[in-house]
């Protein structure tokens, strides 16, 4: 547990972007029941955004939705959402203008319902200082319009030259069993030094962990996770190892590797001195409560895990090579 913008948040959170996918079909009605089967379970901190969906659906629209119907859980719930990209073309817009447009669309979208707690822009744009991104959001920090800022997917030197701009009140980086670089690179040392928590996007390293991809055909022609390094087969045979070695222990457990997966993240918290909350997302009702479920790792579990990552190396780069200079920045 630790606290974001004064707003204290559990172990565990909710990543939202499955719920308003153009690629999938949830109704606001059942998005809804979601939101609220994650809430109860203690999920508190919600990851939203302008790129999830389009501009006439996505995250800030189903947040509307959401606090419309359930307004005495608005001081319950930390909302971040992220702006300034455009998912589906891999394009950043992190000037100042644009970022205040981005800002100001969320705003006008979400209506009041609910309080933009953190604004963070989906990445950092190589083109546009950093200094000048955060500054423009800082302008609604500022006026009480937004809580606090956020940095997502940037290195631990834009976490520093961002600080001396304006406090950053959490930064968003992926970190799973087979994404782990973030302990190495700097960065999870940089947000101790300035005590700024970290919010764990695809903690079961975008499905892989989940048992439930055994094999490149497993994945939808259509999905995005084709192009990933990772899944590809000539890394596959290696990295699915590591999902049988961490399945043993869930079994051992008597709990799922998906809950496994999870916690192990979570529990990276005492390792790199400030919260780390994982934010698995599901549209399924059922993955929804299994995800959210807190499990405790015993530290002889802890351990054998960190035997099993020592053993197996993951193959395979973050994203594809196109996309690759996205990360990190």
């Amino acid at each position: 547990m630790g606290t974001i913008v004064g707003k204290r948040v559990n172990s565990i959170g909710y990543g939202m972007g499955s719920l308003t996918s153009p690629h999938k079909s949830v109704s606001t009605a059942d998005a809804i029941a979601v939101l609220k089967t994650a809430l109860e379970a203690g999920a508190n901190c919600w990851n939203a955004g302008l790129i999830y969906g389009t501009s006439t659906y996505n995250s800030c629209h189903l947040l509307n939705a959401y606090f419309t119907q359930y307004p005495s859980d608005v001081d319950r719930v930390c909302v971040s959402v992220k702006g300034c990209f455009d998912l589906w073309q891999g394009k950043i817009f992190n000037d100042a203008d644009s970022v205040r447009a981005s800002i100001d669309e969320a705003l006008r979208v979400i209506d009041g319902k609910c309080k933009i707690d953190i604004f963070e822009p989906c990445r950092v744009d190589p083109r546009i200082p950093i200094e000048e991104t955060v500054g423009a959001i800082a302008e609604y920090v500022r006026a009480g319009k937004v809580g606090g800022i956020g940095l997502s997917e940037c290195g631990a030197g834009t976490i520093r030259r961002a600080m001396k701009v304006h406090p950053i009140a959490a930064v968003e980086i992926e970190i799973s069993l087979i994404s782990t670089e973030a302990f190495t690179n700097g960065i999870t040392q940089t947000c101790r030094d300035y005590n700024i928590p970290i919010i764990a996007y695809s903690p079961l390293g975008h499905g892989f962990l989940t048992g439930q991809i055994r094999r490149l055909d497993d994945i939808p022609q259509s999905d995005y996770r084709r192009m990933f390094p990772r899944f590809q087969p000539d890394a596959f045979a290696d990295n699915i190892r590591l999902v049988e070695e961490v399945k043993a222990i869930a079994q051992k457990k008597g709990c799922s590797e998906v809950q496994i997966a999870i916690a192990w993240v979570a529990a990276q918290s005492e390792k790199a001195g400030v919260p780390i909350i994982p934010i698995p997302g599901s549209s399924n009702l059922p993955r929804t409560k299994e995800n959210t479920s807190h499990i405790k790792l015993e530290k002889s579990e802890l351990t054998d895990i960190e035997d099993i990552l020592r053993k197996i190396e993951v193959k395979g780069g973050r994203a594809p090579g196109k996309f690759a200079h996205l990360l990190n920045g």
